[in-house]
């Protein structure tokens, strides 16, 4: 984004546009039109200035026939980039392209492997994408080049094992997930010995996705797989892809284990981008036009606290979206100012731009959301023009295959206007066509917002992207601080391969494949040696004169994404239609007995929860109700891996043991917000290891700041709050990756204590940044709730959707109290650390 004009909100720039289909900006000007009586909604538009690509001749390499079938899809010359990238690849070397949205990233590693694949007949390549849309995708891509001999192939959970075998045993191009890598291709390895014995080349797409613990778990297994092929003679070179991304070299290193060459000067052709960052508008005082407004909604009942010295509030487990309750809608105490919901905002968008003609995906941070959004349109559009609606759908993640390839063809086809899709849209999947991009909240990175905003305009055409802002702290921050959003490099990828949670079970899956030797332990990294001891004096391995051998019957059972293991199933009673499936870690928050679950717009309402068997029956019902699940959360101090000590302020990073428990959910009216009834459940408590970050405060320096004692409890807990909220802006974390907790007297610390932890077994990187980065991390914090126009508090600066008691109490002068004296006395970022 280097060629970039800014445009203020309301600088009188001309908004119009000609007859017929609106441009970008004669379309911003409809939807802001819309909402004026209200105050102007934008309150910033980026202008990206449209570009002229740069062109390579094909590389000497190439073969005529791989010419030939590019030229016949179109491509007539490669762009700069793709052919630098492509000719690293095919000269034996590492190499990631990270470079924009559309700019052509599979040209640089189709090159190069298909080009070996028609030199040498024996040679195979594989084909790595982090979801199942993606890889299919790609396969559609080289299916339609026809080249004799290459016969590619999607190899993944939905791939029906009668064509497994043929894959096996003759495709050359095969592409999957790391996670059918982990679960299917490396434990079978012997099945797949001719495959790995002429394995050439290893394409990693969208490798910005690999991060957290999601990513340290890939870095392992793609080490699994180079082990694997040197067992079998070869070493494949590695091209990696990804979005712009910070350092993408290091990235890249890290996640392979090898040196690698990063490609990113993107010499693609670029449509014109409009920008605009949009505040929904704040709802008048007395309006119950709000479903939760504090006119129709009573305060929330505060949960049980543990007793100690002083009430520890159990705020903040990893969110979760509860069923009924849209992301963006925020729970409020008192007569605090709220925005329309961005969810509402959304919606009435979306409407706009499809019955304006305008090809348009809107992104939503839940399936919930993206439920609701379309829903939300789908009726609108039809009270407006019946049969309009049936041009808008959703899209997520746990539809079946067949229902998400159908939508992927609609909306390809123009059938479907608009759809409103969680990030499983967001890679690199062909939407050639599309007009614009909503991003209902900020996705948690730059590098993601650029992504999904990217999306739109991708055949070269100008395009309109528009955030809109939740009402939440760090989207509040961004709406009015452009500056952190444009301009700015995006981040670099989070993960660390050397997670004890992560490292010690990949061990054991590599140990189950083939025996572990002392030079595999290079290969696993820092850590690998004291792992394999920890795992022969568990009982899990063997040492035995040739190497660590798995001593259990069963292979390991490691889940890659952290979702808790298998997937819930969710089951209609009536006639045992799989409706779709839930991760485990939020089955307990989105389909817990009494639950309203949403599919495709359809209503049902949870009647069992198995999670012994993984599964949830439902029937279908339209209650006049939401429900809004409710936890209880404490944490321990279990270790102090470093300190700073700055007078009366302390910042340390270490362990700690966060132990929660789903303890009831209410049902509230959705006409009016009003609590029906809070009904108890009775689910097993979950307990975490993970790493936290924390500061404490001494109860002096807080008096000398003014902060009366009373006020301490409020002043903490909202400072927790805006914290968990702007921790994004520093980290790549979404704010569902971290929880949090606020005490006045901790009893592991004896002191007033705010923390902050990872949501993953182990970590994932998120506490040590923030840890990294505490005073640009607390500032941005200290500055969002001081410069909110608020009196007491409200869900822009320090308040929470998901506080576990009812945000009860918070004092927001008293917040902004505290962080005074944290900052006055942290030196600047990139604290000295003192080992614990």
């Amino acid at each position: 984004m280097t060629s970039a004009a800014t445009v203020s909100a309301g600088s009188g720039a001309d908004w119009s546009g000609p007859a017929g289909n609106p441009t970008p900006a004669d379309l911003l000007y409809r939807l802001r039109a819309r909402s004026l009586t209200a105050g102007d909604p934008v309150t910033h538009v980026e202008r990206i200035a449209a570009s002229a690509g740069t062109t390579a001749p094909w590389p000497d390499w190439v073969p005529e026939q791989l010419r030939a079938a590019f030229a016949s899809r179109g491509v007539i010359t490669p762009w700069r980039h793709q052919a630098e990238a492509a000719t690293l690849a095919h000269d034996g070397q590492h190499v990631i392209v990270a470079t924009g949205t559309g700019s052509g990233k599979s040209l640089a590693y189709q090159l190069p492997a298909l080009t070996r694949l028609l030199a040498d007949q024996r040679a195979t390549a594989l084909y790595l994408a982090p979801t199942k849309a993606l890889a299919a995708d790609q396969f559609r891509a080289v299916s339609e080049l026809d080249l004799d001999g290459v016969r590619p192939a999607c190899y993944d959970g939905d791939t029906p094992r009668a064509e497994r075998e043929w894959i096996r045993r003759h495709s050359r191009f095969v592409l999957t997930n790391p996670d059918m890598l982990h679960h299917g291709l490396l434990p079978g390895h012997a099945n797949w010995s001719t495959f790995l014995r002429r394995l050439a080349i290893v394409i990693v797409d969208e490798c910005h996705t690999y991060r957290g613990v999601f990513g340290s778990h890939v870095a392992h297994v793609l080490r699994r797989l180079r082990r694997q092929a040197a067992r079998y003679g070869q070493s494949p070179v590695f091209v990696l892809a990804s979005a712009t991304s910070g350092d993408p070299a290091v990235a890249a290193e890290r996640l392979t284990g090898l040196p690698v060459t990063a490609i990113t000067q993107d010499h693609s052709p670029r449509g014109g981008l409009t920008f605009a960052l949009w505040e929904p508008p704040l709802l008048p005082p007395a309006s119950p036009a709000h479903p939760m407004h504090p006119a129709a909604s009573p305060a929330l009942p505060k949960h049980p606290v543990r007793p100690s010295a002083s009430p520890v509030l159990p705020t903040h487990p990893p969110e979760q979206t509860a069923p009924g309750q849209a992301p963006g809608e925020s729970l409020f105490d008192g007569g605090a100012p709220v925005r329309r919901s961005a969810i509402r905002e959304t919606a009435d968008l979306l409407g706009d731009a499809v019955a304006a003609g305008v090809r348009t995906l809107a992104f939503v941070r839940s399936r919930r959301g993206a439920e609701v959004v379309a829903t939300t349109t789908r009726r609108a559009l039809d009270e407006a023009v019946p049969g309009l609606g049936d041009r808008v759908a959703a899209y997520r993640a746990g539809y079946l295959r067949e229902e998400r390839r159908a939508l992927e063809r609609a909306l390809l086809s123009g059938e479907l206007l608009g759809l409103a899709s969680t990030n499983a849209l967001e890679l690199g999947v062909d939407l050639v066509g599309l007009d614009a991009v909503l991003i209902c909240g900020y996705p948690g990175t730059r590098a993601s917002l650029w992504q999904q905003a990217g999306r739109a305009g991708r055949s070269g055409q100008e395009s309109l992207a528009v955030l809109v802002a939740r009402d939440d702290p760090l989207d509040t921050y961004l709406v009015h601080h452009p500056e952190a959003l444009f301009g700015q490099p995006v981040e670099a990828t989070v993960l660390d391969p050397a997670n004890p949670y992560v490292l010690g079970p990949q061990l054991c899956c590599a140990a189950a494949e083939a025996p572990l030797t002392e030079a595999d332990l290079d290969l696993f990294g820092a850590g690998a040696a004291e792992a394999v001891e920890a795992l022969v004096a568990a009982g899990a391995l063997r040492r035995r004169p040739t190497g660590w051998y798995w001593r259990h019957a069963g292979r390991p059972e490691v889940d890659l994404r952290g979702t808790g293991g298998t997937p819930i199933c969710v089951v209609e009673s009536a006639t045992g239609r799989l409706l779709g499936t839930v991760d485990p870690a939020s089955s307990h928050f989105l389909v817990h007995p009494g639950a309203v679950h949403l599919h495709q717009g359809v209503s049902y309402v949870v009647d069992e929860l198995d999670l012994a068997d993984g599964c949830a029956l439902v029937h279908a019902e339209e209650p006049d109700w939401s429900t809004h699940a409710r936890d209880v959360t404490s944490v321990s101090v279990v270790s102090v891996r470093s300190r700073l000590d700055a007078g009366p302020v302390s910042l340390f990073l270490g362990e700690v043991d966060v132990t929660s428990q789903v303890v009831s959910y209410q049902r509230r009216r959705i006409a009016t917000g009003e609590v029906l009834d809070t009904r108890p459940l009775d689910l097993p408590t979950r307990e975490l290891r993970t790493v936290a970050v924390w500061f404490t405060l001494s109860e002096s320096a807080l008096v000398e700041a003014g902060v009366e004692t009373a006020d301490v409890p409020g002043a903490l807990h909202a400072a927790e709050h805006a914290a968990i909220g702007l921790l994004p802006l520093v980290a790549t974390c979404d704010r569902w990756d971290i929880g949090g907790l606020s005490t006045a007297s901790h009893p592991d610390t004896g002191s007033p204590t705010v923390f902050v932890y990872d949501g993953h077994p182990g970590g994932a990187g998120f506490a040590e940044r923030a840890y990294q980065a505490a005073e640009s991390w607390l500032r941005a914090t200290r500055d969002v709730i001081a410069e909110c126009g608020c009196e007491a508090g409200c869900p822009s600066c320090v308040q929470s959707p998901k506080c576990g008691n009812g945000n009860n109490p918070l004092a927001k002068a008293e917040a902004v109290q505290v962080l005074d004296v944290v900052l006055a006395n942290l030196p600047g970022d990139e604290p000295d650390e003192e080992a614990g």
